[in-house]
């Protein structure tokens, strides 16, 4: 991926810090993302830079259109183009739906759903110019199956799911890909938190019996955004151990 240039949204932790970290290892430019956590997002870049690699960090709210504009106009300025985006950033609000304030319905949405629909717009434009893009959705496998108490969170994976099927058919024509991968229980610092007997009914229903992790989800980012899948586009492929087959 040498000369490429990526954009990657929430990528000062977890999955995104790691598909980050994977893509600069792999010779692209990255420009890290991040809403609040500044200083994570510098341990990133400095990590990548240590290593020989080029990034910045880069703030942006995913779910403000202005934001969003000004983020890609940033790294259009400092590297001329956009090659790679990836769309990882996301929050939770879990609630029963009975319960689900419209706060954290909108919270969700507006972040994990519309915040996909800004970031790939905005790229769409230089993209087409260049002729040649890969956009990745990070979705979720919950967007498959659904999941008690996350009706914000489900309905905005499966609305990225049907996105990304939509955006790959009007992009196609420019060299443009778009997939999605639908991550299952992956350890990060939000699966830490649970309790041991939540980890293992979770783990009952993973016919590998283990948790991914950010790497397993970073080597697929990878896949997609090369020239080796340049013949894919509109898939979303599941990282979960065969839990949702």
């Amino acid at each position: 991926m040498e000369g490429k240039v990526a954009i990657v949204t929430g990528a000062s932790r977890g999955i995104g810090r790691e598909i980050a970290l994977h893509l600069a290892r792999l010779g692209a430019k990255v420009a890290v993302n991040y809403a609040g956590s500044e200083a994570k997002a510098n341990e990133v870049v400095a990590q990548i830079v240590e290593h020989g690699g080029e990034a910045f960090a880069v703030q942006a709210d995913v779910a403000n259109s202005e934001a969003v504009e000004r983020m890609v106009k940033e790294v259009l300025e400092r590297w001329g183009r956009v090659d790679i985006l990836v769309n990882n950033a996301g929050i939770t609000r879990d609630n029963l739906l009975m319960r689900m304030k419209e706060e954290e319905w909108d919270a969700v949405i507006n972040t994990n759903l519309k915040g996909v629909f800004l970031c790939t717009k905005a790229v769409t434009r230089p993209m087409m110019k260049q002729r040649y893009g890969r956009i990745v959705n990070v979705a979720s496998i919950v967007g498959v199956s659904g999941n008690p108490g996350q009706a914000n969170y489900v309905a905005a994976k499966a609305g990225v799911i049907g996105l990304t099927k939509t955006a790959a058919k009007e992009l196609a024509s420019r060299n443009i890909t778009v997939n999605a991968v639908a991550p299952g229980f992956i350890t990060t610092d939000m699966t830490d938190q649970l309790s041991e007997d939540v980890r293992q009914a979770m783990l009952q229903q993973i016919p590998l019996a283990r948790f991914g992790n950010p790497e397993d989800i970073a080597h697929v980012v990878a896949f997609l955004v090369s020239d080796g899948a340049s013949y894919m586009t509109g898939q979303t492929i599941h990282v979960d151990g065969g839990m949702v087959m």
